[in-house]
């Protein structure tokens, strides 16, 4: 294999500078089939992109997880793509992976949210920032690899998966237990200005609470179920303050927080309504522990359901991802990742927690160390994700794909 130099940097570099209007393409193409999850119909992106990636020789073997399993699991198709690329014998697997399932683009774009237009620099679209931006960075980073520094030893392995919004465990938690790979270290989609070394877990929850329909012109002849969803509610809000009072010691990581994203119920306005279900989001971290979370959240929502008349509640899980913590074996990925940043993007990259929760606890949990690392902003906040008018800014996928490239250059010398 080719020693790594200055010259041999800046040759991958090169490579990268001179195929990327090829990158932005192929980007937006992946952009431009529609991933949204719910409903989560996303093996036909699977095909497209497995497709693409023939053009540069490159074959993806198709592993559909079984359509009873993803039916049970609220989503309609799932197809996972894994790209193996061995170059000899010695040496470490390294995985890469994003996801390409996101969510629906929701209100407020000035851009079509599947148009991948590109506009002062920036291209906007759903996904652009997380994570089909880092179909095109693994990518391309892998062809220069290739290109270039001819790795004679080692392998490389592209996974891209389709269920990182319902948890991960049908993509490569599945991919994982079927026995399908097992990488040696991993990398996995994200953020330009920072390596990601641990994140919060993440408890959801459906809770459905149950009172008695009645007229609206008679309500004493029902029990109204918002009014008791309410109170439950507030109870639960309440704990946002207490929360505040656990402090994690992982940097980019603050406290515990609880979140209701959906409510429905009710059936007209001049009905009582005796049905109203709501869904909670509860992220924690890394040092709190998953079973004293929940029992606690159910032991609040119960509580508070006794404390009116005639209300009664079931309460679902719907989600329970651990938080990711370091293993020890991640430091030649921060090592590499944070020499070659420091150098293509021209500052330190801190190695930090983040509140998001990731696929890549699904390889941490199964002594696969791993960080995350990709093209995008220095916030959530600035990529608009899961907001309107989600964008990219075309040089940070540049600069993300040649900190990539040269990593795995030093990775699998």
């Amino acid at each position: 294999m080719t020693t790594n130099t200055p010259q041999n940097y800046a040759a991958l570099d090169a490579w990268i500078d001179q195929h990327f209007d090829e990158e932005v393409r192929f980007l937006q193409a992946l952009v431009r089939v529609p991933t949204d999850t719910p409903p989560g119909n996303n093996a036909p992106h699977a095909e497209r992109t497995a497709e693409l990636l023939t053009e540069f020789g490159y074959t993806a073997e198709k592993h559909a997880v079984p359509a009873a399993d993803v039916l049970a699991y609220g989503m309609e198709s799932i197809t996972n793509l894994i790209v193996r690329r061995p170059y000899g014998d010695g040496g470490k697997t390294i995985a890469l992976n994003a996801h390409g399932d996101v969510v629906p683009p929701g209100e407020g774009w000035t851009h079509d949210p599947y148009g991948a237009e590109i506009v002062h620099g920036a291209m906007y679209g759903r996904a652009t920032a997380v994570s089909k931006s880092d179909f095109a960075s693994f990518t391309f980073a892998v062809r220069a690899l290739e290109a270039v520094a001819k790795p004679t030893r080692g392998a490389v392995e592209l996974h891209f998966t389709y269920d990182e919004e319902f948890g991960g465990e049908l993509g490569p938690g599945w991919l994982l237990q079927k026995g399908l790979t097992k990488p040696d270290l991993m990398i996995a989609a994200g953020f330009s200005y920072e390596v990601v070394t641990a994140h919060n877990g993440c408890l959801q929850m459906e809770v459905t609470v149950h009172g008695k329909m009645a007229h609206a012109a008679v309500p004493h002849t029902g029990v109204d179920a918002l009014q008791g969803a309410v109170h439950i509610l507030n109870a639960l809000y309440a704990q946002n303050d207490e929360y505040k009072k656990v402090t994690s010691k992982v940097e980019g990581i603050k406290h515990p927080y609880l979140n209701v994203g959906r409510i429905e119920g009710g059936t007209n306005t001049n009905v009582v309504p005796g049905k109203v279900m709501f869904k909670l989001d509860r992220r924690m971290i890394p040092e709190e522990n998953p079973v004293e979370v929940e029992a606690a959240i159910r032991r609040i929502i119960e509580q508070a359901a006794g404390e009116r008349a005639g209300i009664s509640v079931d309460i679902k899980r719907l989600l329970l991802a651990n938080a990711m913590t370091p293993l020890a074996g991640n430091q030649p990925l921060v090592e590499a990742i944070q020499k070659h940043a420091q150098v293509v993007i021209g500052e330190p990259v801190p190695a930090v927690g983040t509140p998001l929760y990731t696929d890549v606890r699904l390889y941490v949990e199964r002594g696969i160390p791993g960080v995350i690392y990709g093209a995008g902003p220095r916030t959530v906040l600035e990529s608009h994700a899961k907001r309107a008018d989600e964008r990219l800014q075309l040089e940070d996928l540049r600069r993300a794909t040649k900190v990539i490239a040269r990593s795995l250059s030093d990775l699998l010398a």
